[in-house]
């Protein structure tokens, strides 16, 4: 006798440690919410996993009950794909643990845990991986599109600094990935995103780190601001690793500005010459400069980057940055860089350990990035969607000229097959279409920017 869907999930609450939701479960919307506040789907149930094993037995109560699986961990994924509409929500928040081995420069991650609760436990001891900027942000989204941070151009991206992966697959198996076994699902894991099963851990290589940081934002008007923006360009090519050169575009007091700056991962003290650098490229309007420690550091955006704003991205790699990328950087997509609905848009420098890993030797593609453009745009309003849409689409589409690609993490879905393919180079695509051959050829692990497995 073939059983229901519900008596498969009646049957899966009795097998798991964790808790199963339905729409009529109070704690159902809270689980089900994630940053983007657009995001705003009902998935038909909700498995808050307390462990490896709850991971497995959903993968198979999903594929046996005909449902689409959505993978929540920080839940920041710009698209929402962690809340599939009428699938299965596989939760993995309950599984936050982080342990550490001082001796051994190691960390061991669970796949929920979110990058706060990896910087507080490793920099009480004086250790770090490279993370991203928002303590919210769960570890394994990040990580399994690349994981670009503060640390990065001294110690590499996330995915950099992984020396393995616990991975339950399509089948609902579990199986470790790292250099000595199954090394080419290893080498997809680190920059390939969600296409090959669900990571309940990581291992990370850890750093020693200063407990210091400084952040500096000089800023400009808008109309002034093209000359500072190119003496700041020309400082990236020898910035000190522990420097990673921002620049930014956004509207202050109603007024549109550019500021040019860095964020200091060490000594204030250290940072010095690079700042009278900064300073010697014109006389702002407006100066930043601020000591902290590097706890703070990696959470003093948490605030701005809450949960209650609806949100959209458009991003690009820049391998070099002309007199002409820069003009349309500041201008925002306008004439003059001014309107309304405007996203803020912001430059990171890339280079450094980033650029010194072997192009091949991961998933992750676009090493030889200068920097990375992202234009954010950020409301509370409804009504506002197709404006704001509009402006940061427009803005990128006036970059898109200069570009050399794009970091999967900030694709949208309206990008499709074309986004994935400015991700990642034909040979690397092919060589991750290969593995979604091995691993997951039913595409079991689709909602994510999605590695098709090849037609059968």
């Amino acid at each position: 006798m073939t059983m229901s869907n519900d008596e498969r999930l009646s049957r899966l609450r009795e097998r798991i440690s964790g808790a199963v939701l339905r729409p009529d479960d109070q704690e159902y919307d809270p689980a089900r919410a994630v940053w983007n506040a657009m995001v705003d789907r009902r998935p038909a149930a909700i498995v808050r996993c307390a462990r490896r094993s709850d991971v497995a037995a959903a993968v198979r109560y999903a594929r046996e009950a005909g449902l689409e699986i959505g993978v929540k961990c920080g839940g920041h994924g710009i698209v929402g794909h962690a809340v599939p509409e009428g699938g299965l929500m596989i939760d993995l928040t309950p599984m936050g643990a982080v342990d550490v081995s001082p001796s051994r420069r190691r960390a061991w991650v669970q796949g929920g845990a979110l990058l706060g609760a990896l910087d507080r436990a490793t920099l009480p001891r004086g250790l770090a991986t490279t993370a991203g900027n928002v303590s919210h942000t769960g570890v394994g989204g990040l990580t399994l599109g690349g994981g670009m941070g503060w640390l990065a151009r001294l110690h590499g991206l996330s995915c950099d600094n992984v020396e393995s992966f616990e991975l339950v697959t399509a089948e609902g198996e579990t199986v470790r990935a790292s250099e000595e076994e199954h090394p080419e699902l290893y080498w997809g894991l680190r920059g390939g995103g969600g296409n090959f099963g669900v990571v309940t851990e990581f291992e990370f290589r850890l750093h020693p780190v200063e407990a210091e940081a400084v952040v500096a934002d000089l800023w400009f008007p808008i109309d002034d601001a093209l000359e500072p923006l190119r003496g700041w360009r020309d400082l990236l090519a020898e910035a000190p690793r522990a420097a990673t050169l921002t620049a930014a575009v956004a509207d202050v007091d109603g007024e549109p500005r550019a500021a040019i700056g860095f964020v200091w991962s060490g000594r204030r003290r250290d940072a010095s010459e690079l700042l009278d650098a900064l300073r010697a490229l014109g006389t702002p309007v407006a100066e930043q400069v601020t000591g902290m420690s590097y706890l703070d550091l990696q959470r003093m955006d948490d605030n701005v980057e809450g949960h209650t704003h609806r949100r959209y991205w458009k991003g690009h790699y820049f391998r070099e940055l002309t007199d002409e990328a820069l003009e349309a950087f500041v201008r925002r997509g306008t004439p003059d860089g001014r309107g309304e609905a405007l996203p803020n848009a912001s430059l990171q420098a890339y280079g450094g350990a980033i650029a010194e890993v072997p192009d091949e030797a991961t998933a992750f593609s676009h090493r030889d990035a200068v920097v990375e453009f992202v234009a954010a745009a950020r409301w509370s309003d409804p009504a506002e969607d197709e404006a704001r849409l509009a402006g940061a689409r427009r803005y990128a589409a006036s970059l898109a000229p200069f570009a050399s690609g794009v970091y999967v993490n900030t694709l949208q879905e309206d990008e499709g097959r074309a986004g994935i393919g400015r991700a990642y180079p034909a040979e690397k695509l092919a060589r991750l279409t290969a593995l979604k051959d091995r691993w997951d050829p039913d595409n079991v692990f689709h909602l994510n920017h999605n590695i098709a497995p090849t037609p059968r």
